[in-house]
Formats: C-alpha cells, sequence, structure tokens
C-alpha cells in the first residue's frame, strides 16, 4: 500500500500531499481499481513486447491512469492506447474487451499477425481504431459492423481477404487500402472513405498523436494554488499563486496527464529562450522550439506579460480548455512551468509547423502543401471545430480560427491550436461573450460591431480559412489595390466567381487539382460567411456538405439571396445618384429663375 512521506520543509510535505490526493482521487474513482490494470498486463503480454520497450507498466503502481506510458484515462477509467511503433510481435488478446470505456485504439506500424478477433464488438464506446501496416490476416469479423460510434478505422497495409461488412462503409472515415479486401469491382465504395484524400492511404510512418487529458488535471492545479497561495501568505510573500520546483525530482510530478516541468529544465531545452528558436509569436509571447533531456522535441510557449490580466487569464485558459478537450484534431498540452515571474506551457512539436507558413512562408526547397493535403486540412480543422462546438460540454468557442493557428503533425495531420483566445461557454447560459479578440480579415462582422461572439463567430472564421487555403492568399492584402482589386479575401473571390474565374482564384503554386473539389470547398467557404450569423451553417453541417451531403440545396438558395442582394444594392445606387441629380436640377431652375 501507498504511504505517503510527510517528512521534509512545508513545500515538500505540500507536494507529497498532492501526489497522495491525485492518487487517492484515481483510485477512489475507479469502480475496479485492478481490472484494466491486469487487462492491459495481459495485453501487453499477447503483444510480445520482445524489445522491452514498455517499461512501466507495474500493478503495483497503484493505478494505469496514475503513471503508465501510452495511457489515457478519464474519470479513473482507461479511454486511451497510443502503442503505434512499439515493435509489437504478436497478436490481440481478449482482455482488451476489460476496457469497456476504451474509446481510441492505436496499434499502427507494428509487426501484428493473425486474424482479427471479433470480440472488439464488445467495445461499444470504441471511436477509433487504427491497425494499419500490420501483418493481420484473414477477414474483417462481421460483428465488427456492431461498432456503432466508430469514426476512425485503418486497416490499411495488412494481409486480409474477403468482403468487407457493408456496416463499416458508414463509417465517416475508412482505409482498407494495400489490402486483399473486396472493395473495388462490384462495390459502389471505395477503399477509402469520401472524407479523406489520396494522402491519407499511405502507410503511417509514425504514430498519431491522441489529444487527450485528465479533466480532474485542472481541479487539482487550483487545489494546488490554494494551498500554496496559503502557504507563501503566511511567508509574507504576494502574488504567487503557483510555484516551481527547482529540484530535478519535483519538477517532474504529473499532475493527471500534465507534466510540471521547472524553469532550469525549459531554459536548457530553448539554449536560455535563444531567439534563433523562435518558431511563432502572437498576442501573448513568444513560442520556440525546445528538446527535452529525452531528446523529445517540444513547442514552447513563454507568456510576454503574465501580470496583464489578458496575459494570465491566457495561461489558466489554456491549461483548462486543452485538459478537458479531446481529439485527435486539437493540439495536446504536454505540461506547464509556473514560476513568481513565469507562465510557460509545453506542447508537441509540430515538425511541419503551420498551414500559414506552408501556404506563404516556405524556404527553398521546402515542401508546400498539395491540393489533397488542402483537402485534408479542411476536414480536419472541421472535425476539430465540430468537436468545441457541439460534443464538449461546455462547448467552447476559439475565436482566432486563422491558417496560422492550424498546425500540421508529421504526416500533415491539421491540428487545431491556440486556444489563448478561446472561451468556455456555458450551455445553461448565454452563448455570447464580451472581448473582442482575433485577427483582421478573420473576424465576423457581428462580433466586430457587437464585440459578441458565438459558434457562428468560429464558422465564418473557418470560412476564410477555406479561402486561404484555396487561393494562399491572406484575408486582407492591401497589395490588391495596385491591381484595382478587392482588398478583402472574400469580396476578391466573389467577384472572380461572378467572373467565372476560377483558375484565377486557386492558388498558381497548385500544379493540379480538381475543379469540382475546388468549387465544393469555395461554395461551403461562402456559406460559412454569410453577414447575418443565423444564416451560416453549423460545423456538423459544414462536415456533411464537404461531403456534397446537403450542399446543392443550400448553394442554389445562396446564389438566389446572393442576386436578390445585389439587385437591391444596384437599386439603391441609382436611387441615391439620381434622387441627388434631381434635387440639383431643381436648385439650378430655381436660381435661373431668381437671375
Amino acid at each position: 500500500m501507498f504511504r505517503p512521506n510527510f517528512s521534509g520543509g512545508p513545500l515538500k510535505i505540500l507536494t507529497r500531499w498532492l501526489i497522495f490526493l491525485t492518487i487517492f482521487k484515481v483510485t477512489c474513482a475507479m469502480k475496479d481499481p485492478d481490472v484494466e490494470g491486469e487487462a492491459l498486463l495481459d495485453f501487453l503480454n499477447v503483444l510480445n513486447d520482445s524489445n522491452h520497450q514498455i517499461r512501466d507498466w507495474d500493478i503495483y503502481l497503484v493505478s494505469p491512469c496514475f503513471s503508465w506510458s501510452h495511457v489515457t484515462c478519464r474519470n479513473g477509467h482507461v479511454i486511451s492506447l497510443a502503442l503505434a511503433s512499439v515493435g509489437f510481435s504478436g497478436t490481440l488478446a481478449p482482455s482488451i474487451t476489460k476496457l469497456k470505456y476504451l474509446v481510441s485504439l492505436e496499434l499502427q506500424n507494428n509487426n501484428l499477425s493473425g486474424s482479427l478477433p471479433d470480440y472488439i464488438s464488445n467495445l461499444t464506446y470504441l471511436q477509433y481504431l487504427n491497425l494499419a501496416d500490420n501483418n493481420f490476416n484473414g477477414s474483417i469479423p462481421a460483428k465488427w459492423g456492431q461498432l456503432s460510434s466508430l469514426k476512425h478505422l485503418d486497416l490499411s497495409s495488412n494481409g486480409l481477404t474477403g468482403s468487407i461488412p457493408m456496416q463499416l462503409f458508414s463509417v465517416p472515415m475508412f482505409n482498407f487500402s494495400h489490402t486483399h479486401l473486396h472493395c473495388g469491382s462490384g462495390f459502389d465504395q471505395p477503399c477509402v472513405s469520401k472524407s479523406e484524400n489520396p494522402a491519407s492511404t499511405q502507410k503511417s510512418k509514425l504514430a498519431k498523436f491522441v489529444r487527450f487529458a485528465s479533466c480532474g488535471a485542472f481541479a487539482l492545479l487550483c487545489l494546488g494554488a490554494i494551498f500554496m497561495y496559503r502557504y507563501h501568505q503566511m511567508d509574507r510573500r504576494k502574488n504567487e499563486v503557483f510555484v516551481d520546483v527547482s529540484g530535478e525530482d519535483e519538477s517532474k510530478i504529473s499532475f493527471g496527464q500534465l507534466r510540471r516541468f521547472s524553469w532550469r529544465e525549459l531554459q536548457l531545452a530553448t539554449k536560455n529562450f535563444s531567439e534563433s528558436n523562435v518558431i511563432g509569436q502572437g498576442g501573448f509571447g513568444k513560442v520556440y522550439k525546445g528538446v527535452l533531456s529525452d531528446n523529445t522535441k517540444v513547442a514552447v510557449k513563454r507568456l510576454s506579460d503574465y501580470n496583464n490580466p489578458g496575459g494570465e487569464a491566457a495561461f489558466e485558459r489554456e491549461v483548462q480548455l486543452i485538459s478537458v478537450a479531446v481529439h485527435r484534431n486539437l493540439l495536446r498540452l504536454i505540461g506547464f512551468c509556473a514560476t513568481s515571474t513565469e507562465r510557460i506551457l509545453v506542447y508537441p512539436f509540430m515538425e511541419n509547423l503551420s498551414v500559414a507558413y506552408r501556404l506563404r512562408d516556405l524556404k527553398p526547397g521546402e515542401k508546400g502543401l498539395d491540393w489533397p493535403t488542402r483537402k485534408r486540412v479542411a476536414f480536419g480543422t472541421a472535425h476539430g471545430l465540430e468537436y468545441l462546438h457541439e460534443q464538449c460540454n461546455p462547448k467552447i468557442i476559439h475565436r482566432d480560427l486563422k491558417a496560422a493557428n492550424i498546425l500540421l503533425d508529421e504526416e500533415f495531420e491539421a491540428v487545431l491550436g491556440d486556444f489563448g483566445l478561446a472561451k468556455l461557454v456555458d450551455t445553461r447560459m448565454t452563448h455570447f461573450t464580451t472581448q473582442v479578440r482575433g485577427t483582421m480579415g478573420h473576424i465576423a462582422p457581428e462580433y466586430l460591431s457587437t464585440g459578441k461572439s458565438s459558434e457562428k463567430t468560429d464558422v465564418f472564421g473557418y470560412g476564410i480559412t477555406l479561402l486561404e487555403l484555396v487561393t494562399g492568399q491572406r484575408a486582407i492584402d492591401l497589395s490588391r489595390i495596385e491591381e484595382d482589386e478587392d482588398v478583402l479575401l472574400i469580396d476578391h473571390v466573389k467577384k472572380l466567381l461572378r467572373e467565372n474565374r476560377l483558375e484565377d482564384i486557386v492558388d498558381r503554386n497548385l500544379e493540379s487539382y480538381d475543379p469540382k473539389e475546388v468549387e465544393t470547398i469555395l461554395q461551403v467557404a461562402l456559406l460559412c460567411t454569410q453577414g447575418f450569423p443565423e444564416d451560416r451553417p453549423t460545423m456538423s453541417e459544414v462536415v456533411k456538405m464537404l461531403q456534397g451531403v446537403g450542399l446543392a440545396n443550400r448553394w442554389a438558395d445562396w446564389k438566389q439571396l446572393e442576386e436578390t442582394r445585389n439587385q437591391e444594392f444596384s437599386l439603391m445606387t441609382h436611387q441615391f445618384v439620381w434622387g441627388e441629380e434631381s434635387t440639383l436640377d431643381q436648385e439650378a431652375i430655381q436660381l435661373s429663375r431668381a437671375r
């Protein structure tokens, strides 16, 4: 049994108390604290970890939710296993079914073999299943059609044969390519879902990140803040809510899924926050590329002025939001550092930087974004926003959606980042917030004029981002004045569409593209950027329209409405001009009579 050691100074005693409380919370939250741990050990044994890559799975370490690597938990239950590219050579054990709350299982790029077991169908909460790049053989069990929650299924690059259960073709994103499965001739459905682009059929080189974090982490941070604040208040030290621990052992304490870094650790990782390591800069500070002592690459966001209410609010908000927002298209937070003078957030380093960088800031010899990748970015961003708006409780508004805030991992998967301007929205209260923040050209008109934002504010920003993806241009470009073109990208695109100049809209750096797919993206973009928020679609509707569902009717209505508004505007202009001239004529006549 774990017994806390309460020897040492007040700060160490407090730290150990927090560790004890974390263990106690996790242990108490689990209905059967040993069942899932035992299931994982049995599962690992059958996977055959001959290279001993997983060394910290130990039944004596209280719970897999406390310290086991590659495991993510929520409410004391295992919900995610990220075991890609580990070198397993076994197969799947029945003990996996004891993880009743499993949402994500990633085992791609291993050497697993054998047949696909039908008992996977018992994982009723499973949403993401990736077994690509293994040596599985045989057919897909018919029972897998019972996986009603499944949203992403990748079985590509395996020796599978036979037919595919028809129910699996209804999964939003699936990939059966590079197998011997019958999904070509004789079937209406392709081997790859229409919502994916061809680039996604390539073999996975590295594991994709699953972005989950413990909801209880933030509560524990608050508890720690209260204890520490009281202690330092007695010590007559003010303005220090979080205290950095300088000792090497204490700096690696994890609260839930978040790691606490020491200042010295991040100072070494970024070469003393060298300007040569700066990879981005925003309203709340700079982002540095860093390398931890274990050679892990990270992005270190250092807030420039934490004493500023906005700056500290951004810190607390990002820690809170990313601890509760869990989605593969959202950036996960690794950890943080907090001292009396610093507030720092640590994220995974995105090898391919941002969409904005790949569109406009490439260095010679660097790879740009081809059309399939741009389309995948559009889908990934839409899925991330759909999750924030419609699956989080409370829902989350990002409020600064743009190409610069969409990051790209090693496989060019879109990852929505920078929640510094996001806002939690309680569904029991109004949707509106009252502080205008964001980037000009991406801000919805109602937000700019009234200071009130909603989910539809993000939908507008998403529409502008789609235009950036298609054109490669900025939302506002003053250089277009010299060409007698509209400064706003949205007006510029509308004009070219009216003139049927699609080829002039598309980014000149694109060597090839599908005109019909470009038209679909443009139509969705313009539906998202309508002037009145109530006219804009929800993000779930956007996801469907990107797949072609319901787009034709909404586009026809938009064109009719746009034509009516243009006619009304022309009539108003005509009346204004001619009415003004008529008044001048009457004044001239009166003057001539007076003479």
